[in-house]
């Protein structure tokens, strides 16, 4: 497995503890639909929030959630639908984005925009 490969994993997981330590049931990890996939599905009271994990082992120029763009958001939001469909489920939904990326020191930072974007957004 590539080296990006592995970061991206373990940037998943620690998304996971983070959001377990915040009282977030996880659901699903790597949900597929067409060609899209949800990092985790969680639930948190009676919300189910579909995060998207973007991590960075190195400095650029952009913020890791600045990549997610509209197309990715549109196919996010299939896929969500998909998987509440599927799970036959009618609850809230809500869109939040976990970035890892290293401080200056090389330690891990993570950062939990909640509510990232909505439906409306890319309409």
């Amino acid at each position: 497995m590539a080296d990006h490969n592995d970061f991206g994993k373990l940037a998943e997981d620690l998304a996971v503890e983070f959001l377990q330590k915040k009282g977030h049931k996880i659901l699903v990890r790597n949900f597929r639909f067409q060609k899209t996939e949800i990092d985790i599905v969680t639930e948190l009271r009676d919300i189910i929030v579909v995060t998207e994990v973007k991590a960075r082992s190195y400095d650029t120029l952009i913020e890791p959630q600045e990549a997610v763009t509209k197309k990715k958001i549109k196919s996010i939001i299939s896929c969500a639908d998909f998987f509440m469909t599927e799970n036959e489920i009618e609850k809230e939904v809500r869109f939040d984005i976990v970035t890892v990326v290293p401080d200056h020191s090389g330690q891990l930072q993570i950062t939990h925009i909640e509510d990232a974007f909505q439906i409306i957004d890319v309409q």
